[in-house]
């Protein structure tokens, strides 16, 4: 099988991998000795604190957001909170095709393999979305699907993402269409209210504009994430210092051999989801054709 067949078939895996363990130490607190422990604190702040009511508590689902929040309890519960009030608010988000959102093409990309250091670097290139064609929400949803379907793996949970937003070609009749909600679920979906470890955020390829775009997101930013927000402008050798070229696109100095486009990505995935992906995606909102399902999952129970 062709390395990047291999590489899609690994991002439905569940198979916790024991090789990631020191991983998993560096980048996320976790021991494996106190793992169980630190889960079922979680789970008491749950039920004892009643300030949400999540759709799944087994172990596997509250290890995802532990390990974004390096195994604090107290922070993990925060994190879960604002996530289901994120499901709550926008729940229009979810009431989509999963994968009919191929559609949303240019905007999202990232590259494979995955960088030991900075995670899956994911591309968000806005000056690239046709706003005349493909409606705002669909841009969010995209960036959604991909958030949830990240948050599935293991392997992602531990490794993490670093994301770059390349704001090349973006202009007036992109921002216009920005609305407050809209950079709000924006920088939610960056980690801010979602079980995703974020290493960093970098911004490239802007000009004087990102003055106007840049406005619309800072009031959603916590304080403790200015920290891993970095501004590189034009100069990439300022973002090689963070990102080694090996893991980068061309286009940013690096020598990746394999940028995938998000309507790539979704289309592989289609190809090889699960049962438990389909269930997943279904409790969430999403809609999953039946007649798009693998034999496995069409020969399951609907």
């Amino acid at each position: 099988m062709p390395f990047i067949d291999i590489a899609f078939a690994a991002e439905i895996s569940r198979y916790e991998d024991p090789e990631f363990e020191e991983v998993a130490r560096r980048n996320c607190n976790e021991d494996p000795d106190k793992r169980q422990s630190a889960i079922e604190e979680l789970r008491s702040m749950i039920y004892e604190r009643g300030l949400c009511n999540p759709r799944r508590m087994d172990d596997a689902y509250l290890l995802r957001f532990l390990r974004c929040r390096r195994f604090i309890p107290a922070l993990a519960h925060k994190l879960m909170v604002r996530y289901e009030d994120f499901r709550r608010k926008n729940a229009y988000l979810y009431n989509c095709s999963a994968f009919g959102l191929q559609k949303v093409k240019n905007v999202y990309g990232g590259t494979l393999p995955d960088s030991p250091e900075n995670g899956r670097i994911t591309l968000m290139r806005f000056g690239r979305w046709d706003s005349e064609e493909i409606p705002i929400e669909d841009v969010v949803r995209c960036a959604l699907i991909m958030d949830e379907i990240a948050a599935m793996q293991p392997r992602l949970q531990i490794l993490g993402v670093t994301i770059i937003v390349d704001l090349e070609g973006l202009g007036v009749r992109h921002v216009s269409k920005l609305t407050r909600t809209v950079a709000g679920q924006i920088v939610a979906l960056m980690g801010v209210s979602f079980p995703i470890h974020i290493h960093a955020v970098h911004v490239v390829n802007y000009n004087w504009f990102i003055s106007t775009f840049f406005s619309l997101f800072k009031q959603f930013i916590p304080t403790a994430a200015w920290a891993r927000l970095h501004f590189h402008g034009y100069d990439m050798a300022s973002l090689h210092k963070h990102i080694d070229p090996e893991y980068l696109p061309p286009e940013y100095g690096g020598q990746c051999p394999h940028v995938i486009s998000t309507e790539e990505w979704l289309r592989k995935i289609d190809i090889f989801k699960d049962d438990f992906m389909v269930q997943e995606l279904r409790e969430l909102g999403f809609v999953v054709e039946s007649e798009k399902c693998t034999r496995r999952v069409c020969s399951s129970k609907s």
